[in-house]
């Protein structure tokens, strides 16, 4: 399987969890031509950008230690954007969810990254 695939794959998968959870899922790969958000979701009246990081395994570091300081600027950048096409007026903010193993476990699920 592709990096490709299996980062869809996670995605759905983190997805299914965040449903799990009581969140209703907005969107899956929300793209523009200028940024790309893994998972929109919503939990009450808040809505919550989610990146999703997948290791098979921690071997060249955990999924979370990819979360740069300019990550989270283009995830910031990203969640403006569609919450102006949105028209969203309450709460949101930005997540990131750690994934690994083969059958997708979540490590950790972090919010309020903003």
């Amino acid at each position: 399987m592709t990096n490709y695939a299996t980062g869809h794959e996670a995605e759905e998968y983190a997805a299914k969890y965040l449903q799990k959870q009581g969140y209703k899922i907005v969107a899956l790969n929300w793209k523009t031509k200028y940024c790309e958000i893994d998972i929109v979701a919503q939990h009450k009246k808040r809505i919550y950008f989610i990146e999703v990081k997948y290791r098979q395994n921690d071997s060249q570091g955990t999924g979370l230690e990819y979360i740069t300081d300019k990550k989270l600027k283009r995830m910031s950048f990203a969640a403006e954007i569609w919450v102006q096409e949105n028209n969203w007026k309450n709460d949101y903010t930005l997540g990131a969810m750690e994934m690994t193993g083969i059958d997708y476990r979540v490590v950790q699920f972090l919010t309020d990254l903003l």
